[in-house]
């Protein structure tokens, strides 16, 4: 199953529903199917939009549900459990439950209160194997895909457009890019990538399609660039920008990002 896609919008309503789910779950006990399945989605949840190396994730992944240690049942306040020990059993593990939930709780409110803070959603993400390089590739792929399109205003009318757009989305995130600096030699061509970001191994070009018969030479220009940029790059990115002439993204994207290293997307306007 494909990981979901969040926002901050649905990020905050998942998380106002699991604190409900979670109050329903008092007097539970543990790994019951309720308890199960609330556990299942908040752990997926808190994977997905905070990543797995974030405080929230790690902390919520350590709650111990299983009640381990002495404790004592029966006595004169609770003789009832001096007859059936089983009672007692059941009670020590729906009031350690009763505490694991409450810390879960606590970490499900600290997560919304993170994302209160935030309007995007990259910067709670921490994943284990998000490094230096794979955070700014990240950033720079979301860029494109969910920030190019609200930074033009009007349909742009040429690459140049789509470029300055996306140099000023570069510049407001921070991301130590350089534009058009880099000459690549390859099969007797002079090949150069749009902007570079170094510390990601990272080359990108945008195009645009402002015509139906634009496709198939993205196709081809697509293919070229690909073998060029990766005499020099590990990663490349290519954004099309399209004013309504490619039908099936997915289709035209999926053959390039079969070779190592390379992400498309097609921005529609």
């Amino acid at each position: 199953m494909a990981e979901r896609q969040w926002n901050k919008e649905s990020a905050q309503s998942e998380l106002k529903l699991l604190l409900e789910l979670a109050a329903e779950l008092n007097g539970s006990l543990p790994w019951s199917e309720p308890h199960t399945a609330w556990l299942l989605r908040a752990r997926t949840f808190l994977s997905e939009v905070f990543g797995e190396d974030s405080t929230y994730f790690t902390n919520f992944a350590s709650v111990g549900w299983n009640f381990a240690g002495g404790a004592v049942i029966g006595g004169p306040a609770r003789p009832e459990e001096s007859w059936d020990p089983q009672l007692g059993i059941e009670r020590l593990k729906k009031e350690h439950f009763s505490q694991a939930l409450g810390t879960a709780r606590g970490v499900l409110r600290a997560a919304a209160e993170a994302l209160d803070t935030t309007d995007d959603l990259e910067t709670v993400y921490k994943s284990k194997d998000t490094g230096p390089e794979a955070s700014l590739l990240i950033k720079a792929i979301n860029l494109a895909e969910h920030k190019l399109r609200k930074a033009l205003h009007s349909a742009p009318s040429s690459e140049k457009d789509v470029q300055d757009a996306f140099e000023t989305l570069l510049i407001g995130s921070d991301l130590p890019y350089s534009r058009e600096s880099k000459s690549i030699e390859y099969s007797s061509k002079t090949y150069k990538p749009d902007f570079t970001i170094d510390k990601a191994d990272l080359a990108i070009e945008l195009k645009i399609c402002l015509e139906a018969a634009r496709e198939k030479v993205l196709i081809a220009e697509i293919n070229d660039d690909i073998l060029a940029y990766g005499q020099e790059y590990g990663n490349q990115l290519f954004v099309i920008y399209d004013t309504g002439h490619i039908r099936d993204m997915d289709r035209f994207s999926s053959h390039f990002e079969e070779q190592s290293g390379v992400v498309v997307k097609v921005v529609k306007h």
